[in-house]
């Protein structure tokens, strides 16, 4: 099978770079060297994984993630930017984005996150069950929607992803470590918070109490295991 990548990036040496490696691994790229093309061209096209700088002109990439996932767009989206900001980062995942890495970085680092989303996305798109049902919460895993008391709940795409994951292993304990590997791709763990942050957004949106979670349910000094 070959992959298809939308590479949105305005510095022509690195997007020549990058393009020319990435045709060498045998994925088939297209590029664009700024935001509202990539916008439009990721909208218009049939892309597997989207490589998105945020640093660009006419739409930055932190506006093209957003408004990608407002419009129900679901293809992974891994962010390339300079910035190394712990809010940036934050950001980043907050408004969509499946992962993040900053330059400069090493291209085999770049090529096992892409091998990892790209497999990830495979996994879920074959993925027998076409929803599931907890308490008042229903989980339709073909619209990525989540709803609550008969009404659709605004989660980010990490965050459906993250609770597609604690369902899928429903009552194991899973700990930190591990959802950073198999939900976010991380080989090693560069953010300690990720995981607990986005366990919080999800509760908050979920939960009768937060505080108490019924379904969600914190296992000290192990991880987190859903209920549902």
């Amino acid at each position: 099978m070959e992959y298809r990548i939308l590479l949105v990036e305005d510095e022509p040496g690195l997007r020549l770079t990058l393009s020319d490696r990435l045709r060498s691994e045998g994925y088939v790229v297209e590029t664009a060297a700024d935001g509202e093309s990539g916008f439009s061209r990721a909208c218009n096209e049939g892309f597997d994984l989207i490589l998105l700088d945020i640093m660009l002109p006419k739409k930055s990439g932190f506006d093209v993630c957003r408004d990608l996932r407002q419009t129900g767009f679901a293809t992974p989206i891994l962010m390339l930017t300079a910035r190394d900001q712990v809010v940036d980062k934050v950001l980043g995942l907050k408004i969509g984005a499946d992962d993040y890495l900053t330059k400069p970085f090493e291209m085999l680092e770049l090529l096992a996150r892409i091998e990892a989303l790209l497999r990830r996305a495979t996994r879920q798109f074959t993925a027998a069950p076409a929803g599931y049902q907890f308490g008042s919460v229903r989980v339709d895993f073909r619209k990525t929607e989540v709803v609550r008391d008969g009404k659709v709940v605004t989660v980010s795409a990490k965050e459906f992803q993250l609770l597609r994951y604690l369902i899928e292993n429903r009552g194991e304990t899973l700990s930190r470590e591990r959802l950073l590997q198999e939900v976010w791709g991380y080989t090693s763990m560069p953010f300690t918070r990720t995981v607990d942050v986005h366990i919080a957004w999800l509760r908050q949106k979920l939960e009768d109490d937060p505080k108490q979670p019924h379904w969600i349910v914190t296992i000290h000094g192990l991880g987190y295991r859903f209920e549902g």
